[in-house]
């Protein structure tokens, strides 16, 4: 039997939350995808401690937690660049860490990026629905424990090998910097924007606003030649669709959003780049370029 390890949370940083690959598969049902943002960091986590790539991870989002090991564990942190600290020392990001009973581990200043990522080596012990883990933004009472408070408390059956893995320096990791150009694909609606909307669009930086989250970056940036327009009928949208609101604001939908809408669809961003732009924080800026 696998020995049982136990994560309390001492802090439980600014959102800190159980993610997985999300449910893939329920869209019909009207239910996100929901899971990682940053997607090929959390594969790489789960990597390095020779987890299954389905296995949960912490996402932690700009500031980080504390978090008290009460058995030996194998980690590994991704993603986002903070200073992580194991009982005071820093240790590197990317790599693989064995920690004894009773370590603690801190997140100081957070660097470039904006989500950590946090494997554990072993099998989660936490409440799924629709075979995942992640919380329902819509409906948190279905995945109540992916959403980390301080106190919160997770069990793994802590199994890992002797070894530790090591990403290949030849597979790509997300862009990590407040300025960005991601390629974009001719959204559904493309032909229903006036040409002078989509010069403008395509021809500055976009500020992800404060009012950002898991559901969608909303962009400060206005387009003074949006036209008035009705709101469409409601049509299906994916992570990286970006819509124009009639105010002539821009917005990318994530992970969490909703999986229909009515605004125009100008663009979908290209999957390869969806994980660089999970990276984006409030004040950073994202170009686009047509493919």
């Amino acid at each position: 039997m696998d020995p049982k390890l136990t994560l309390t949370f001492l802090k439980p940083g600014l959102q800190t939350t159980i993610q997985d690959k999300g449910r893939l598969g329920y869209q019909y049902l009207g239910i996100p995808i929901g899971g990682a943002l940053d997607q090929k960091s959390a594969k790489m986590a789960n990597f390095l401690v020779s987890n299954d790539e389905n296995e949960p991870v912490f996402e932690i989002t700009l500031t980080g937690p504390e978090i008290l090991f009460d058995s030996d564990a194998l980690i590994a942190i991704t993603g986002a660049n903070f200073e992580v600290y194991s009982d005071g020392v820093l240790i590197d990001n990317n790599k693989a860490h064995y920690l004894t009973s009773g370590s603690i581990i801190s997140f100081g200043k957070l660097k470039a990026g904006s989500r950590a990522y946090l494997a554990v080596a072993g099998k989660w012990n936490v409440q799924k629905w629709k075979n995942s883990a992640s919380p329902l933004l819509q409906s948190p009472e279905a995945t109540a424990d992916s959403f980390i408070k301080k106190g919160s408390k997770i069990s793994i059956d802590s199994h890992y090998l002797n070894k530790t893995e090591s990403w290949d320096k030849n597979k790509t990791l997300p862009v990590l910097s407040n300025k960005i150009r991601v390629k974009v694909k001719a959204g559904p609606d493309f032909e229903k924007i006036s040409r002078m909307t989509i010069a403008e669009f395509f021809s500055q930086g976009h500020t992800i606003s404060n009012d950002s989250n898991r559901m969608g970056y909303r962009l400060e940036s206005k387009l003074t030649k949006a036209e008035k327009r009705d709101e469409l009928i409601s049509s299906g949208i994916i992570p990286g669709t970006i819509q124009l609101t009639q105010s002539g604001q821009a917005i990318i939908l994530l992970n969490d959003a909703q999986i229909t809408g009515g605004y125009p669809r100008i663009a979908n961003i290209e999957e390869d780049d969806l994980d660089s732009m999970a990276q984006l924080k409030p004040g950073d800026e994202i170009w686009f370029s047509l493919v």
